[in-house]
């Protein structure tokens, strides 16, 4: 099983700031959402759709996080006009992608690129991979996260 703590250490910038992982996000139960791109169809409604269940999220003390390639300045923008309630991490250099294993050969309209397979991962305080959810499907999907964390965390 892989495990956070075995993150490589290093810095990564979010919307409130620079995180030093892997410290910063253990001791705490985890959401870890990777998506491709701000200001697509796609990544907007999943992002919404965390954003509405982000209370519950909070009452189950879960940190959330969204993580793609973008910008800092794009992911500001994309969390002012969503209204997120949680961080988005920049990760220009694929540091935590690669790590978690989110890169991958795309195919749009014929031509082949690399880029990010939306996936979540679901992380215990220990810095255990809980579930690992990869080439997501959009809609409903934060609630299964959701499902998920409650049905773990009544038997942790």
């Amino acid at each position: 099983m892989m495990q956070l703590t075995s993150f490589p250490p290093c810095q990564l910038d979010s919307t409130q700031g620079t995180l030093n992982l892997p410290d910063d996000l253990l001791n705490q139960w985890l959401v870890l959402f990777f998506y491709p791109k701000n200001n697509t169809p796609g990544c907007t409604q999943e992002a919404q759709e965390f954003a509405l269940l982000y209370p519950e999220f909070q009452k189950a003390q879960t940190r959330v996080f969204g993580i793609s390639r973008d910008s800092l300045k794009s992911h500001h923008n994309a969390r002012v006009r969503l209204d997120l309630p949680f961080d988005l991490i920049s990760d220009p250099e694929e540091i935590a992608c690669q790590y978690f294993g989110v890169i991958k050969l795309k195919r749009l309209y014929g031509r082949e690129y690399m880029g990010i397979e939306r996936s979540t991962f679901l992380i215990n305080p220990q810095g255990d991979i809980q579930t690992a959810w990869r080439n997501v499907k959009v809609k409903d999907h934060a609630q299964s996260v959701l499902n998920k964390l409650n049905e773990l965390q009544s038997t942790f």
